[in-house]
């Protein structure tokens, strides 16, 4: 076991397992279990700082998508906030077993723009945990100072898999959800989540207790376990969205990824001063199929 700082990233390595981390953003680039990449990076992706990164687990904060609320503190922000374009600080080892490391965010690494635009005190401390059969990923956020603030929060994690029209989503049928390409909400009827075109909803309050699987043709591909994380957004642009996405690459791309994204984002968490906010996602593989939905 060994963790390894670099200028720009830093890797931890766990026998046949390992993970890269980018010092911009705090961003997962890769994450290899027995050996096989199990993430989904753009081969497109700016990995210089120049542009959030394309693939891995980008980190949104404090704001998801594009605030509408004019008055509110986030509406000025670029689209999913700043932690994904901001350098973090490594904090350095915390644990041999899990072997686990910290990077830290706070005002002060932000650009002048953006202290002004949101001019909260506030600290970020996320947590990379590399275990043999599965990786967690665990945030908390703490205001430090002396006004409330409110923001979302997102794991924006981009699965490799082998082809996205063989691929299938569980257990999230009988769940109120909205469509972000129809602009509509409903409930999701399918048994099942197939892809057979462009796709991005926003579920709504699943339930912790929920595991979300990623299957490909009966086999399970991942297992996802969200703690403090009510939503979940799941996501594939498919060829056109794929085509206007310049760091997107290649452009067929589409067919060996897929989002499932666990966050805070169908209300803001309001943050009262000296308080803190944890979430983690955990990520495991292969096993059983689970079905906690009624799907008859």
């Amino acid at each position: 076991m060994s963790v390894e700082e670099f200028d720009d990233k830093v890797l931890i390595v766990n026998g046949s397992s390992s993970v890269t981390i980018l010092k911009f953003g705090a961003s997962i680039i890769s994450w290899k279990l027995n050996n096989e990449e199990r993430l989904w990076l753009s081969s497109g992706a700016k990995l210089d700082g120049s542009k959030a990164v394309r693939g891995g687990i980008p980190l949104v904060f404090p704001i998801f998508g594009k605030q509408k609320d004019e008055k509110h503190p986030t509406f000025k922000l670029a689209q999913h906030g700043f932690a994904r374009n901001s350098t973090w600080e490594f904090l350095g080892q915390t644990s041999e077993s899990p072997i686990t490391i910290q990077f830290g965010l706070g005002p002060e690494n932000l650009n002048k723009e953006t202290q002004e635009i949101w001019p909260y005190d506030f600290t970020l401390i996320y947590s990379v945990s590399l275990h043999e059969d599965k990786l967690v990923t665990q945030i908390e956020v703490e205001n430090t100072g002396t006004q409330a603030f409110e923001f979302n929060w997102l794991f924006h994690t981009y699965y490799k898999i082998p082809d996205i029209t063989d691929t299938l989503v569980n257990n999230l049928v009988d769940q109120q959800c909205f469509d972000q390409l129809v602009n509509q909400q409903y409930v999701e009827k399918a048994p099942v989540i197939s892809f057979h075109e462009e796709f991005d909803r926003v579920y709504k309050n699943v339930n912790q207790d929920k595991i979300l699987q990623i299957v490909d043709k009966g086999k399970v591909l991942y297992n996802l376990k969200r703690t403090n994380l009510p939503d979940s957004v799941v996501w594939n642009p498919w060829i056109k969205k794929s085509e206007g996405m310049a760091d997107f690459e290649p452009k067929d791309g589409y067919l060996n990824m897929l989002c499932v994204e666990p966050g805070h984002v169908n209300s803001m968490i309001l943050l009262n001063s000296k308080d803190k906010w944890n979430a983690s996602q955990e990520i495991s593989t292969g096993g059983e199929i689970k079905v906690q939905a009624n799907i008859y």
